[in-house]
């Protein structure tokens, strides 16, 4: 069903509402609630010891994988102390009683080293999981081309759905791992299907508070063998076995060698809080910010993307290929050398009815042709609406949008302003321009019949923060935009849209 169906505002209200639970519990879940703790102190624990209280702790991450884990079990690490090898735990918890990793004691977080295995914590083929309070890291020699390795690792291969998966205020970082993306990629924080027997996917993703940081290739991601559907034909893949609830919040995503944070092969996602500086730092691929592949009904919000580096790609935001119903909203994105929108449909694939607007971007720049602050390349989307966005840039050399034969964009009531030398051209006759303001773009869109072209009077000229981009009385922006269906309740600044429309990610607050 397309946006004129649903709407933003249902697919908004939907991811919302699974990402706070609002969906019913599984219906087939149960077993015991009480289960046992387990305590591991690599300090001065014992592995012969029972490891059922602090004083006969275990020694090793070793031995607490020895034990198949059930129904609300819970792990503790001591705080302060610092585990060599490898966490890879067996057993399932239930509804209600999943199993729960966590801290005891007193001090810092408790470090799990992997020391360059797969993953320092490796929890395969199981489900119901929480882990909370950990410090991880997963440094070995240089690896090989192939040598993929990961700070924590859920995988599933060939499993049906599991369910129920948490992590939340662990700190992953200083994971070396070769550049691989998918199908079994290296990274910080990933969630990964393979095999071809059983349809398998994860049902219930939550990633909170926690940080990523110098990790190769990727910061928080998932990725999945079941990936071929209507909107991505030609795959490769056995059949269409989608990821679902995802919950992205609050995390901070920080030198990354490749993507930020990147979903994949799924249905419904809230992404939100999340800071990321410094990615596609290291990987000779195609890397961006905050983006999905093949994933339907995400809302991005509230995030802040910069330090994207590097040639190819390097977006803080993108619209992929088979990406659909997907809402990008009050974002901000500053000083990325790849810019600040990718919309770039796979061949043969789907990429409709997608959203971007109460957006800001400051600085953001690119400078390899047919890119720009916005690139329209790839495949052609069908009506990706991209409106109310504030965009400035003082960067030479850069596009203000460019396209390479592609269409399907419709951009209304933005502003793009360029204090370059030379301009940020708009190098694109292919796309829709309505009712937009435009500054040091050289010739406007001959298309825009509504196109204003003076000072839009922001806060501060030269604008350093989403702040400076706020509208001052007299700005020829106020009540110079029209009207969006379905617009969204509030700008980027959280004034409530009533009214008038004005041009730009500030929508003044008051009645009007």
């Amino acid at each position: 069903m397309g946006m004129t169906g649903w709407g933003t505002r249902a697919v908004l209200a939907m991811v919302l509402a699974v990402a706070a639970g609002a969906l019913p519990a599984r219906a087939d879940g149960g077993g015991r609630q009480g289960g046992t703790t387990y305590f591991v102190d690599c300090g001065s624990g014992s592995d012969s010891a029972s490891g059922t209280s602090p004083a006969t702790a275990w020694n090793s991450p070793a031995r607490a994988s020895s034990v198949t884990y059930g129904p609300g079990d819970r792990i503790l690490f001591r705080r302060g102390s610092t585990c060599e090898g490898v966490f890879a735990p067996t057993g399932s918890g239930a509804d209600g009683a999943p199993v729960r990793v966590d801290a005891y004691g007193e001090g810092a977080k408790p470090r799990i080293r992997g020391g360059g295995a797969r993953a320092a914590v490796l929890l395969e083929n199981v489900e119901q999981w929480e882990l909370r309070n950990l410090d991880i890291s997963n440094k070995g020699a240089a690896p090989g081309p192939q040598e993929r390795r990961a700070g924590i690792l859920f995988r599933l291969t060939d499993f049906g759905t599991g369910r129920h998966y948490v992590v939340d205020d662990v700190d992953v970082h200083d994971v070396n791992g070769s550049d691989h993306k998918d199908p079994d990629p290296s990274g910080g924080i990933l969630f990964v299907v393979r095999g071809t027997a059983t349809p398998t996917r994860f049902d219930g993703i939550t990633v909170t508070d926690s940080t990523v940081k110098h990790v190769d290739r990727t910061g928080i991601a998932t990725a999945s063998s079941w990936g071929r559907r209507p909107e991505h034909p030609h795959s490769g893949a056995p059949g269409w076995a989608p990821n679902t609830r995802l919950t992205i919040r609050g995390n901070e995503v920080v030198d990354v060698g490749g993507d930020g944070i990147v979903l994949q092969h799924g249905h419904h996602a809230l992404v939100e809080h999340n800071y990321v500086d410094g990615f596609n730092m290291r990987s000779a691929g195609y890397n961006a910010g905050i983006w999905a592949w093949n994933f339907d009904d995400a809302v991005y919000q509230y995030n802040e993307v910069t330090g994207g580096h590097g040639t190819r790609d390097s977006q803080a935001f993108d619209f992929d290929g088979g990406n659909n119903r997907n809402v990008y909203q009050y974002n901000y994105s500053h000083d990325n050398e790849g810019g600040f929108l990718l919309v770039c449909n796979g061949a043969g694939m789907t990429t409709a009815d997608n959203v971007f607007r109460y957006n800001v971007s400051i600085n953001d720049r690119n400078t390899q042709s047919p890119y720009g602050v916005f690139a329209v390349v790839c495949a052609p989307s069908v009506n990706t609406r991209i409106h109310n966005n504030t965009v400035a840039t003082d960067h030479p050399g850069t596009a203000m949008v460019s396209d390479n034969g592609q269409g399907g964009v419709t951009f209304r009531n933005n502003i793009f302003v360029s204090t370059a030398e030379g301009g940020s051209p708009v190098v694109d006759t292919l796309n829709t321009y309505d009712h937009n303001l435009y500054v040091g773009v050289g010739t406007v869109p001959a298309n825009d019949a509504h196109a204003i072209t003076a000072d839009p009077r922001f806060h501060d000229a030269t604008p350093d923060t989403p702040g400076d981009l706020r509208l001052r009385p007299g700005s020829p922006a106020l009540g110079a935009g029209t009207p969006v269906d379905d617009a969204g309740p509030h700008d980027y600044f959280g004034n409530r849209l009533r009214g008038t429309t004005d041009i730009g990610a500030h929508q003044r607050p008051g009645p009007r």
